[in-house]
């Protein structure tokens, strides 16, 4: 992980906001919690989804008491008073979204707040981070030219075996043997991308049936639960993956 924290803290100190792209549960997100540990700034995270708009981003004016107040958004509150503001998984949300970010993600590090009448200037410490999952490209849309290119791209997959198992070992809290078992379960899955699952099993998933394993239920039972049966319940793959397991363990 070494580069990929020189790379985010270089575009930190140049002011450029950065794009983690790869696949599902592979680290992205612990990865943005660590390096606002590491800089000490606050975190802002927003999960996207069909349903976000701009406005949500941005803010709205609300109606109480007292009468009509605005209320900033997750994004304005981050620009405003310079935190990190995560937007994960972006290509899940509008396309408006996607547009509300272009000024904030150039030398112009500005925020438009229309409804508000404002143009909110970003505090010297605000960082943008987005993520995205390229895998996902097909069944949603494309990232535009126009968004990727105002953004520094930071590469994620999923850790060498080794590594992998270590994590598995440390944040499920099985023995070495066994976390390596599950990666190689896992490396087995991925290469039924080529057969038509979407993706394999994730560093996560892994890390789900080694904490199931560890509260008592049998590791092939833990296996099923947490990384055959929430991958796919088409009737073709999900009678692979369940073999996989029953090979495996």
């Amino acid at each position: 992980m070494g580069e990929e924290v020189a790379a985010f803290e270089a575009a930190r100190a140049a002011r450029l906001p950065v794009l983690l792209k790869g696949p599902t549960g592979c680290g992205k997100t612990r990865f943005v919690e660590h390096m606002a540990w590491r800089l000490k700034l606050p975190l802002v995270t927003v999960a996207c989804h069909e349903d976000l708009s701009a406005g949500d981003l941005a803010g709205r004016w609300l109606l109480d008491g007292e009468g009509t107040r605005w209320m900033d958004g997750p994004l304005a509150l981050a620009a405003r008073h310079g935190a990190l503001c995560y937007l994960d998984e972006l290509m899940e949300a509008r396309a408006d979204t996607t547009v509300l970010l272009h000024p904030l993600a150039d030398t112009r590090r500005a925020l438009p707040l229309e409804r508000h009448g404002e143009l909110l200037r970003a505090h010297p410490d605000f960082q943008l981070v987005v993520s995205y999952n390229p895998g996902y490209q097909g069944l949603h849309r494309e990232l535009k030219p126009s968004t990727r290119q105002r953004f520094v791209a930071l590469g994620f997959d999923y850790p060498a075996p080794g590594a992998e198992a270590a994590i598995v070992a440390r944040e499920g809290g099985v023995d070495g043997e066994l976390a390596m078992r599950l990666v190689q379960l896992a490396v087995r899955t991925r290469r039924l991308r080529d057969e038509g699952l979407d993706e394999g099993a994730s560093t996560r998933m892994l890390v789900h049936a080694a904490l199931l394993h560890r509260a008592g239920l049998p590791v092939r039972a833990a296996a099923m639960r947490a990384i055959a049966d929430p991958l796919s319940d088409d009737p073709q793959l999900a009678p692979s993956l369940r073999a996989l397991v029953d090979a495996s363990f």
